[in-house]
């Protein structure tokens, strides 16, 4: 089942965003906190929005088997909203249940009903099970496009200038 995240799933939802951190090999990176998710999902005007898939297991219980949390963007070319799809992520001992296919299919959905004409997300170079999961789906790499970052030290130098 995929469904809107809810309150009562920040924390599940911080804890997997630090294992996904740790399969990209980047823990010490992860800053946020349960409180940041709470704020950014929840409170008033929130501009991100999560979904998670959700596991019964055999004795009926269920559990988040992964999310996918999102923000809208928007592109000058078309003149319409999209997607920006910031992390997604399912538990490795869940994969190959269909989850992962869920949640984009969910996000897809959105993008349609609302008239959104773009589903994007970036993935790792290295990230290849990811990259040929994406393929399967239709997705495109946008191989002429660089991404580019601006934080910490860097960030404060150019913002006071």
């Amino acid at each position: 089942m995929i469904r809107p995240a809810r309150p009562d799933d920040v924390p599940t939802i911080h804890r997997l965003v630090r294992d996904l951190a740790e399969y990209e090999r980047a823990p010490e990176q992860v800053l946020s906190t349960p409180a940041d998710f709470e704020a950014a999902l929840f409170a008033p005007g929130a501009a991100a929005f999560a979904h998670v898939a959700e596991h019964v297991t055999e004795d009926g219980a269920g559990q988040i088997a992964g999310f996918a949390l999102w923000f809208r963007n928007f592109s000058t070319w078309t003149g319409r909203h999209g997607i920006y799809l910031e992390d997604l992520y399912v538990r490795p001992e869940l994969r190959g249940h269909g989850y992962g296919r869920a949640l984009l299919a969910e996000l897809a959905r959105i993008c349609v009903e609302r008239g959104y004409q773009r589903l994007e997300w970036s993935v790792l170079d290295w990230n290849t099970p990811s990259i040929e999961f994406y393929r399967s789906l239709g997705a495109q790499p946008m191989d002429e496009w660089t991404t580019f970052r601006l934080d910490g030290a860097d960030l404060e130098k150019l913002g006071r200038s």
